[in-house]
């Protein structure tokens, strides 16, 4: 097998916190807590969960917005985290965001052609205005926009247009990797499949990698290859896309995937996650999710479990992995 083109081990991020407005003690959120994986080129990986899991936080960290805890990461094999000024100036050219909101993360005061060329700028590609200005038309063309929208400013779009001005901004630069942050949540379905078609069609032309974030399941097994599943902070489980949603093994991702609308075999709507998200500033003891878990018994709440292989490529943190005991045991 080829390296990977990112590769992360035990990566961490905390947060010191005070207990309490007036404690002196403190506390520390993990809001990033051991997370390990391997991303190679013309792969999706999907990281999903609830909002507050630290799928955000993992990928912030990963990217180096802000500074990791602890761990380590590897881009094209090279220690990225170690890596200080015009030489992790340059690396960043390898990664590029998508973001979720396609109109708050575009300057309202530039044209698309500013907005698009402004990555080329500032990495020192293209130095010739012409040549500039010709690599812009074309991978205006490339997202599927008219080029003589070339002068045009964001406002004078449409959500979908804007993500796809969006998507021209994080390939311009031709990325080894681009990590979308909840990327088509914002749109409507209908625009959202053209815009997933988009991004499938340019990994195959670009033999580009993702990461892929989202809340929405439906949208991670349309796109992934593979998927993290995260609970505060922690990966619960891991595997080939097929596999896991096939065969969840965690109760969580069991839940999670429970919680996708739809009716159940006698037309009721399936049973949705219950209860709320613990604090990530006070959370459980042992399993994580054992608060949350219709199975848990009480060496859940004494032992946390380690995420271990179950099958081939299928990974799971549960003490009852591939053999949950009856609700009530």
């Amino acid at each position: 097998m080829s390296r990977p083109v990112l590769k992360v081990e035990h990566l961490k991020k905390y947060y010191p916190i005070r207990k309490g407005a007036f404690s002196k003690e403190k506390t520390v959120v993990k809001a990033c807590d051991d997370v390990s994986f391997e991303l190679y080129t013309g792969e999706t990986l999907g990281i999903v969960g609830e909002s507050g899991c630290g799928k955000t936080t993992t990928i912030q960290s990963v990217i180096r917005l802000i500074e990791p805890t602890d761990g380590t990461i590897l881009l094209n094999g090279e220690d990225f985290r170690a890596m200080r000024g015009e030489e992790l100036k340059q690396a960043r050219q390898k990664l590029k965001l998508i973001f979720q909101d396609p109109y708050s993360s575009l300057n309202p005061r530039m044209t698309v052609k500013e907005i698009i060329s402004e990555p080329l700028e500032i990495a020192g590609v293209c130095p010739d205005r012409a040549e500039r200005d010709r690599r812009v038309l074309e991978t205006m063309e490339q997202v599927g926009l008219d080029p003589s929208y070339v002068n045009r400013y964001p406002h004078e779009f449409s959500g979908g247009q804007r993500q796809r001005i969006g998507i021209a901004r994080a390939i311009v630069l031709r990325p080894d990797v681009v990590i979308c942050d909840e990327p088509v949540s914002a749109l409507d379905v209908s625009i959202q499949a053209k815009i997933i078609n988009l991004l499938r069609q340019f990994q195959r032309e670009l033999d580009l990698a993702y990461i892929f974030i989202s809340h929405d399941l439906g949208v991670v097994r349309h796109i992934a290859h593979r998927v993290l599943v995260m609970y505060l902070g922690r990966v619960v489980e891991e595997g080939e896309s097929k596999e896991l949603f096939a065969r969840p093994l965690h109760p969580y991702t069991q839940a999670l995937l429970a919680s996708v609308p739809r009716m159940d075999a006698e037309g009721k709507p399936a049973p949705a996650l219950q209860g709320d998200v613990p604090s990530p500033a006070d959370p459980p003891s042992g399993c994580l999710f054992h608060t949350r878990c219709p199975y848990a018994q009480e060496m859940c709440a004494a032992h946390a479990p380690e995420l271990r292989e179950v099958s081939a490529g299928h990974k799971c943190a549960c003490h009852f992995a591939g053999g949950l005991p009856s609700k009530g045991e």
